[in-house]
C-alpha cells in the first residue's frame, strides 16, 4: 500500500454500560495493525468498540505524518472528531491522538488542540488503556493472560473512511548502529519528542481485533528502519529496525487461519531486512518457507501469502527462488525504487541506478516466471534535473512495471533532504507526476490486455464501490487496496457470490488498470 492512503477501522458493538471507544485509523497497513492491537487491548480490558463517533465515550485517532498531505489529513480528522466532545454537544469524554504525528508533534498537539486529552506514540501502544481511563490491576497484563484461542478476534464490521514483547532480547543490525552513531535517529530538534526511541514490538500473545475483510489479514513482522533515505523521517518516528521471532510470526499466522483468514500479507518498513538483527541470513526467505509449508490441523495451509516493501539491494536469489518454489506464495514483488537516475538516488542516500534495477527486475522475471512487479517513485526531489527526470521516464518504459505509484516530493522538516538546495518548483513537480502517470497508463493498459482469456482465481470482496451492477475482487497478483481490481459482471451458474470466498474466473475485458471477469466455478 502506498503511505499516503487512508484506512479507518472500527468495531460494531451493542449498546451497554461499558466504555465505548471509536477508532479512526489513518495511513498505511503498518499503522492499521497498530490500531488493531490497541483495539484488542481495549476490548480485552472490557471496553466496547463502536463505528459511530456520536456513540463513543472515547475517540482514538491513529495518525500518519509521512508527508504533508498525510499530516494535514490527520489534523483535519482530529478537529472533526473534537466536535463530538461533550463540550461541543456530543457524547465523547476523551479524545486520544496516537501514532506518528504524536512522535513528531507531541507537545504541539496538546498545546494547539486543547480538546485532546492524551497522546500515545508509536512505541507506547500499551499506554492506550491508561489514556482511555482504564486502570488494570497491577499484575493483569494484556500481554500474557490470553489463551491461544482468544488471541485474535474478528471485527463484525469494518468501516472505511475514517507473550511478553521480545524487544529486550533483540540485537541490532550493524547498519542501524552505524546510523545511530551518525545521528540518523536524532530527534533533539523535535519539540516535545521523548528522548528514547520507540522500541515496542507486538507479538502473538498481544490481543488484536482484525478489521480487514474476513479472508485477509496483515502480519507485521518487523518495526522501525535503519536506512538513511534523505526524504524520510520514519526511522525517527518508529525507531531502529527490529524483527519479531519467527516462532511468534508462525503462531500468529496459525491463530489467523483459525479465525478464518486465508490470505496473509507480511509487512514491515523493510521486510527484506527481516531477521538480520537476530543473526539470520536470508531471514525473509526462511520465514516465507516456514509459512508456506505450515499446515494447521483441520484447516490446511495459508492459501495466499505475500510480502510488501522490499529494498532493491536485498532482493536475493534465495528470496526469489523461495517465491518460485511455492504455489501459495504470490508471484508479486513490491520494491519501491524511488528513482532511476543515479545522481538523484545518490542525493536521496539510496544508491543504485536504472541499469542496476533493470538487472534486478530481469533476474526476478527469469527466476519467477510471470512475476508481477510493483514500485513507487518520487518526482521533484531537490536537484532533480530535466535530464534526470527523462532518465526516470526512459527507465519506466524499459522496465514495464505492472503496478506503479508516483509521489510528488514533500519537504519534511527533520529529513536530510529538507536542507538541500535546488528545490524543484511545485508546478514542475506536478507536471512531471502527470507525465509519468500518462506513460505508465499506456504500459499498464498493454499489460492488462495480456490477461484477456486467462483463467485466474479471484478473491471476491463484494459489491463494487463504483456501481451496484458489478462486484469486485482481486487475484493473487493484486495486493489489498493498492492495485487494480477485478470487476465481475457475470456470476456464471451462481445466483450470488459470497464475499471472502475464492472462485475461478476468466478475464474477458481489460482497462487501464482494472479487468473484467466472469465466474466459471
Amino acid at each position: 500500500m502506498d503511505p499516503n492512503s487512508t484506512n479507518a477501522a472500527v468495531l460494531e458493538a451493542p449498546f451497554s454500560d461499558k466504555l465505548r471507544v471509536g477508532f479512526v485509523s489513518l495511513g498505511c497497513p503498518k499503522n492499521l495493525v497498530d490500531s488493531e492491537v490497541m483495539m484488542g487491548m481495549l476490548h480485552h480490558a472490557g471496553a466496547e468498540l463502536t463505528p459511530a463517533a456520536s456513540d463513543a465515550d472515547v475517540i482514538v485517532i491513529n495518525t500518519c505524518s509521512f508527508i504533508d498531505s498525510a499530516k494535514q489529513e490527520s489534523v483535519n480528522t482530529i478537529l472533526e472528531m473534537v466536535q463530538h466532545k461533550v463540550a461541543n454537544g456530543g457524547r465523547a469524554q476523551k479524545i486520544i491522538v496516537a501514532g506518528c504525528l504524536v512522535e513528531r508533534y507531541r507537545d504541539e498537539i496538546m498545546k494547539n488542540i486543547p480538546e485532546v486529552d492524551a497522546v500515545v506514540g508509536t512505541g507506547e501502544l500499551d499506554g492506550i488503556l491508561a489514556a482511555a481511563g482504564i486502570h488494570q490491576p497491577k499484575n493483569d497484563s494484556p500481554f500474557n493472560i490470553l489463551s491461544e484461542s482468544s488471541l485474535i478476534d474478528r471485527a463484525p464490521s469494518a468501516v472505511h473512511k475514517h507473550s511478553q514483547t521480545e524487544v529486550n532480547e533483540q540485537a541490532s543490525r550493524a547498519e542501524g548502529n552505524l546510523r545511530e552513531q551518525q545521528g540518523r535517529f536524532s530527534r533533539m530538534d523535535w519539540d516535545g519528542a521523548t528522548a528514547a526511541l520507540p522500541s515496542y514490538l507486538y507479538d502473538d500473545e498481544t490481543p488484536r481485533i482484525l478489521t480487514t475483510p474476513r479472508a485477509s489479514a496483515y502480519i507485521k513482522i518487523a518495526e522501525g528502519c535503519d536506512h538513511p533515505c534523505g526524504f524520510c523521517i520514519i526511522p525517527q518516528l518508529r525507531g531502529k529496525f527490529r524483527s519479531r521471532r519467527i516462532g511468534s510470526v508462525l503462531a500468529e499466522a496459525a491463530s489467523l487461519l483459525k479465525q478464518g483468514v486465508r490470505e496473509i500479507t507480511l509487512i514491515g518498513q523493510d521486510t527484506t531486512c527481516y531477521g538480520e538483527d537476530l543473526g539470520m541470513k536470508d531471514g525473509l526467505a526462511t520465514l516465507l518457507e516456514a509459512l508456506a509449508t505450515m499446515n494447521v490441523e483441520g484447516i490446511g495451509p495459508i492459501k495466499w501469502l505475500r510480502f510488501l516493501y522490499a529494498y532493491p539491494n536485498k532482493v536475493t536469489t534465495k528470496l526469489l527462488e523461495t517465491i518460485a518454489a511455492h504455489d501459495n506464495i504470490s508471484k508479486y514483488l513490491d520494491v519501491p525504487l524511488q528513482h532511476a537516475a543515479a545522481g538523484t538516488l545518490k542525493r536521496m542516500k539510496r544508491g543504485g541506478s536504472g541499469a542496476i534495477f533493470l538487472k534486478m527486475i530481469e533476474k526476478a522475471r527469469n527466476i519467477v516466471p510471470g512475476i508481477v512487479i510493483r514500485t513507487s517513485f518520487i518526482v521533484g526531489f531537490p536537484g532533480e534535473t530535466a535530464a534526470e527526470f527523462e532518465e526516470l521516464e526512459s527507465f519506466i518504459q524499459q522496465a514495464r512495471i505492472d503496478w506503479l505509484g508516483v509521489f510528488t516530493y514533500s519537504d519534511e522538516e527533520g529529513a536530510a533532504a529538507f536542507d538541500l538546495g535546488e528545490k524543484v518548483p511545485k508546478r514542475t513537480i506536478e507536471a512531471r507526476r502527470r507525465r509519468i502517470m500518462r506513460t505508465q497508463q499506456k504500459i499498464s493498459a498493454k499489460a492488462r490486455e495480456q490477461w484477456i482469456g486467462k483463467q485466474m482465481e479471484v478473491l471476491v470482496e463484494g459489491v463494487s464501490e463504483e456501481t451496484d451492477l458489478l462486484w469486485e475482487g482481486r487475484t493473487m497478483l493484486h495486493a489489498p487496496e493498492i492495485d487494480g481490481k477485478v470487476l465481475i459482471n457475470d456470476f456464471g451458474d451462481h445466483e450470488t457470490l459470497v464475499p471472502g470466498s475464492f472462485y475461478r474466473c476468466e478475464i474477458t475485458e481489460a482497462h487501464d488498470y482494472d479487468v473484467v471477469a466472469r465466474i466459471l466455478d
